[in-house]
């Protein structure tokens, strides 16, 4: 179980978190024991079961320190079934969180909630669901960090070695709005079923915004689009175009969604089209990295020939395709690492929403 501290306030709790190293920075709800008892009572679970351990630290992922996490980041008990599942997500070993921990790179587990869950927790999936003003958002997001922190051990310079980070490294979290969606929610391509809830973690960079205009004529205006997505995900200074390796994420805003089903696009066409066309010719490589640079054996392989192709995409199951945003002429790409033992893969997880209990209202004394 964990270790209780005592402070004489809450005030004085709170700089005790701080000065420990036990927050992200910014104030938290301080984790009494009646607060952290309603948490773990949310979930259903026994506070002593394990979901993982989180690396570099190896610190054993229990119930009671996830909703502990959970109370610090303001999370209502309603959320605490996503961020279990999040929590199991992060600690499995598939996730390589001790690399993506440790590595230079700028990365944090972009969560992407699917199913009933994202009405049920109140999780945002339109304008600016992945900016500040949504409470189920943030505060899920920033349980997994705040969990990351303290029990993954993840502090930045000592063991968290991002050279910048970027603010996804606080909180990263949104649903799919699946209404709005011409095609199945993305965790049925992933092998759910649609009254499943699930949480589907890819570590990537913060979003890149690709803008692409509107054109009269339909056939053409898919075809721009598939083309600037492509040239996103397969920008000169992304570790995916030099490594071959790791999931991206594309989240396709409303209109171009449309934009593409119309034209007869689905989820596994787009990601066919994108394996295709994200590429960069051995001599573009070549012209921004020297020869001492990471490459991946096949390349090396091919010593300098200049017609090798180069895709940024592993396999079309490499990209993760979404429709979240509000409606416009943005859609947004989210490149990744690349490396690690399991090459910085995505991983899905089913959210357990009938394990929790109600909460009642007044908590026994003591």
């Amino acid at each position: 179980m964990s270790r209780q501290l005592t402070a004489a306030t809450e005030e004085a709790a709170l700089e005790q978190l701080h000065n420990s190293g036990c927050t992200d920075g910014l104030p938290v709800v301080i984790p009494t024991p009646a607060r952290v008892e309603r948490m773990v009572l949310a979930s259903g679970l026994d506070a002593d079961v394990s979901l993982g351990q989180l690396g570099p630290n190896l610190g054993e992922a229990t119930v009671e320190k996830a909703a502990i996490a959970a109370v610090m980041a303001g999370c209502l008990p309603d959320h605490f079934p996503v961020v279990v599942a999040a929590v199991r997500a992060v600690s499995d070993p598939r996730l390589d969180m001790t690399e993506v921990q440790a590595t230079t790179h700028n990365l944090g587990p972009l969560l992407i909630v699917n199913g009933p869950a994202v009405s049920a927790c109140g999780i945002a999936s339109g304008f600016g669901a992945l900016g500040p003003g949504h409470r189920a958002n943030a505060s899920i997001g920033r349980a997994v960090r705040l969990a990351m922190i303290n029990v993954g051990g993840g502090r930045p310079g000592t063991s968290d070695m991002a050279l910048l980070g970027h603010p996804g490294k606080f909180t990263f979290c949104l649903g799919e709005d699946e209404v709005a969606s011409p095609w199945a929610p993305l965790h049925t391509s992933l092998g759910y079923d649609i009254d499943q809830s699930t949480v589907t973690v890819a570590c990537t960079e913060g979003p890149h915004s690709v803008l692409c205009f509107p054109d009269d004529d339909p056939e053409v205006y898919a075809d721009h689009l598939i083309n600037v997505l492509a040239a996103s995900l397969s920008g000169l200074g992304a570790n995916n175009t030099h490594f071959g390796r790791g999931s991206q994420v594309l989240v396709l805003n409303p209109d171009h969604a449309v934009a593409l089903a119309d034209v007869g696009y689905d989820r596994a066409t787009i990601a066919e089209a994108l394996h295709d066309r994200a590429k960069r010719s051995w001599s573009e490589l070549s012209a921004v990295r020297s020869r001492g640079s990471g490459i991946n054996r096949h390349q090396r392989s091919q010593g300098d020939n200049p017609d090798l192709v180069v895709h940024a995409l592993s396999s079309p199951e490499a990209l993760l395709i979404l429709v979240a945003g509000g409606t416009g002429l943005y859609s947004t790409v989210m490149p990744s690492w690349g490396a690690g033992p399991h090459g910085n893969s995505h991983l899905t997880v089913e959210i357990d929403l009938d394990q929790t209990c109600e909460v009642p209202l007044v908590m026994p004394a003591g």
